[in-house]
């Protein structure tokens, strides 16, 4: 019961010895070594009888040591409390003389406070001498003597506030504090001889930097006393921390953006612009080397005076810029800033001075002008050139339209083509404005090609209002302007000038089209110009055209013949304008005079009578269409371009002898020429006299039953032609009309 772990071994055992004689009765060829086995098997036991028993008797050894040294523990520890016992008995009895000894400790304190009072007391007494002597030091401008002095007197007073405030005396605070009253006014004086030296910096450090050093020396001085009050943090003076480099910093600063930025006024025109930012350009650049090379030397490392300066300068002249933009510039003046800021502050003449590099680097501080601004200034300049473009185009139009009253010729190229000097003018000035954008940014740059093209655009609007204007004056007497129609070529040539020209313009030499708007405008200029061209050959065709259709024209008139030489008066002058513009004239100068032919033949003077006279007709508008085909093929233009074949093709309709054949005559007629109306083929019919108003009604009717529809490619042309109204019933008296 008291071994479990014995019972268990020996069931283990038992069974394994079980298992182990089984094996051997199933193999009787094992029973050999069963002696062997047993042998071995009693030595094994005897070997671990024998090791049980040393254990065992270790361990009781062990346990009997144990009890011999708890005894002696135990003796010991009632020693030690007997003679505890006796100890706070002898204490008991020394009490009161402990109370003598804590009022010597208090008279050993006060000995050492007297003695170290003792051993202040002529500084102390010294501190009005020094601090006089201090200020003479000042005076005569020996810093590190006068400083050495200053921190010593500051060194007392700091201690004595120091041991005050330790033992809780404030009160007594004040009292030191107006004893040590005059180091203040040293302070304050020392920093200002401080503060000016760091001003006057960067022309100390060419004429003598030694007194530039000790300013420095100084404050780092003084900057090492506030990291280590500032680090023990038990008790911080008055007056701590100075921060002295701070205020080298801050006074350096001042001093750079006084110097050049502070201006209260200033010239912000283009020249006097131009002078102040080659002087800043200048001084900047001047005062940088100065730095770089001489104030960097006289500085600790961990300064980066170079960086600060640089800094300095570069914010400097971003807000100075800004408050130049405030200003109402003209377009000179924001282009020398635009021009100063994003071309000559980065490049070598500046900030990228070879002198200056590598050190010198502003690429990491940012643009001088953000790129709103930048944007914001460039929209105000392309306003400017936009107003003086504006004005230099209107005198340009203004010089222009009086030339159009001389009583001379246009000037002629070497071809003789007429011309004149505005698509010259027009252009340069656009291209000059456009190339001098380009020298400042690609962004500046469209952004005033985009302006010309505008402002082009609206330049021939205002042209073609001033030739409406001259039209105006020449129909009010047709003397004036003299040479009337050739400045209305000279204007063609000139737009067919532009028109070549404007892709010239574009920035992108790749991409050479001209904007759909502009084109347009081009296009309307052109077809004023030649509307009015046409519109002077009419007034010279219309009395003429007003004695057609008369007995007098079919008798044999040289009429057409008067056609044809006003004709080829206005072709001679058409030939001083370039193609596609002369073809453009010849083509709807035909156009005209056979819509004006055909629309003098619709006016119903003319009603044929007989047979024989719509034969003599028939043969009057062969040899007139005849003549007028060759005259314009001799000009130049094909018969396939000529609408001229439309009085042939009337020629056969009146000269039909079969009235049965009429219908499939008209509906070939229509066919040709789609916009023939009813009312043109009626009058045609009117013309051959012989129509009666059955057949009329078969052909209109045969006409609603074939609409025709206009080609793509069709030039109209009865659809200019007005026919007169009918004329309607007489009407005898007031109700039916007969």
């Amino acid at each position: 019961d008291e071994w479990p772990e014995a019972e268990k071994a020996e069931k283990l055992a038992r069974g394994a010895a079980l298992k182990w004689a089984s094996g051997v009765f199933y193999c009787p060829e094992k029973l050999e070594g069963l002696g062997q086995y047993r042998s071995r098997e009693t030595q094994r036991n005897s070997s671990i009888q024998s090791r049980l028993k040393s254990t065992v008797q270790s361990y009781l050894e062990g346990v009997s040591a144990g009890l011999e040294q708890l005894r002696s523990a135990a003796q010991e520890m009632q020693s030690v409390c007997q003679d505890l016992g006796a100890a706070r008995w002898a204490l008991l009895d020394s009490a009161d003389r402990f109370q003598g000894l804590q009022q010597m400790r208090a008279l050993m304190a006060e000995h050492v406070q007297l003695a170290s009072v003792v051993q202040v007391l002529p500084q102390l007494f010294s501190v009005h001498e020094v601090l006089s002597h201090t200020l003479q030091l000042l005076r005569g401008q020996h810093l590190l003597e006068a400083h050495a002095k200053l921190m010593m007197m500051e060194h007392l007073r700091d201690d004595i506030l120091c041991q005050l405030h330790l033992r809780g005396l404030s009160g007594a605070q004040a009292t030191v504090l107006s004893y040590f009253g005059g180091l203040q006014e040293l302070n304050e004086s020392l920093a200002k001889q401080l503060w000016d030296i760091v001003g006057s910096s960067l022309r100390l450090v060419r004429e003598d930097p030694v007194l530039f050093v000790t300013a420095v020396r100084i404050i780092e001085r003084e900057e090492k006393i506030d990291d280590t009050l500032l680090l023990e943090a038990t008790f911080l003076p008055p007056g701590r921390p100075k921060g002295w480099r701070q205020k080298f910093y801050h006074v350096l600063q001042e001093t750079i953006t006084g110097a050049h930025f502070h201006a209260t006024r200033m010239d912000t025109q283009g020249p006097g612009l131009a002078r102040h930012l080659a002087a800043l350009q200048k001084d900047v650049v001047s005062e940088l080397r100065v730095v770089k090379d001489l104030m960097v030397q006289c500085v600790p490392a961990h300064y980066n005076i170079l960086s600060i300066c640089t800094a300095t300068y570069h914010q400097a002249l971003s807000s100075h810029l800004q408050d130049i933009l405030r200003e109402d510039l003209d377009k000179q003046a924001l282009f020398l800033l635009l021009e100063w800021a994003l071309r000559v502050y980065c490049s070598p003449k500046m900030m990228g001075h070879p002198d200056l590099l590598p050190e010198v680097d502003v690429s990491a501080l940012g643009p001088l002008m953000s790129p709103e601004l930048v944007d914001q200034t460039e929209r105000k300049y392309v306003v400017k050139v936009q107003a003086s473009v504006v004005e230099w185009m209107q005198r340009t139009l203004e010089v222009e339209f009086k030339e159009w009253f001389r009583e001379e010729e246009p000037e002629t190229d070497h071809q003789g083509f007429f011309q004149s000097a505005l698509p010259v003018i027009v252009i340069q000035m656009l291209n000059e404005n456009i190339q001098v954008a380009s020298l400042i940014t690609n962004s500046l740059q469209q952004k005033v090609y985009k302006m010309a093209l505008e402002e082009l655009e609206a330049f021939l609007g205002r042209l073609r209002e001033a030739l409406v204007q001259c039209g105006k004056e020449h129909q009010k007497d047709r003397t004036i302007p003299k040479y009337y129609v050739s400045y209305l070529l000279a204007m063609l040539n000139n737009n067919l000038a532009l028109s070549s020209s404007v892709s010239s313009l574009h920035p992108n030499t790749d991409c050479r089209e001209v904007p759909t708007s502009l084109q347009a405008a081009l296009d309307r200029t052109q077809k004023k110009a030649c509307q009015l061209l046409l519109e002077e050959l009419l007034l010279d065709l219309q009395p003429l055209c007003l004695q057609l259709p008369s007995r007098k024209w079919l008798s044999g008139s040289q009429l057409v013949s008067s056609m044809c030489e006003v004709i080829d008066k206005y072709a001679k002058d058409f030939s001083r304008v370039r193609k596609p513009v002369c073809t453009l004239l010849l083509t709807e100068s035909e156009l005209l005079v056979a819509s004006q032919y055909l629309g003098a033949l619709m006016q119903k003077k003319m009603v044929c009578k007989s047979k024989e006279e719509r034969g003599q007709l028939c043969d009057r508008l062969l040899q007139d269409a005849t003549q007028l085909r060759e005259l314009f093929c001799g000009l130049g233009l094909d018969r396939s371009q000529q609408s001229l074949e439309a009085v042939f093709a009337l020629r056969e309709l009146i000269g039909l002898k079969d009235l049965a054949l009429l219908s499939l005559e008209v509906l070939g007629f229509i066919t040709k020429y789609p916009d023939a109306s009813d009312e043109h083929i009626s009058t045609l019919l009117d013309l051959r006299g012989d129509v009666s108003k059955e057949v009329r009604h078969t052909v209109l009717e045969m006409m609603a039953q074939h609409p025709q529809v206009l080609p793509e490619n069709y030039r109209p042309i009865f659809s200019t032609i007005l026919v007169p109204a009918p004329e309607l019933p007489l009407c005898l008296r007031k109700g039916k009309c007969a």
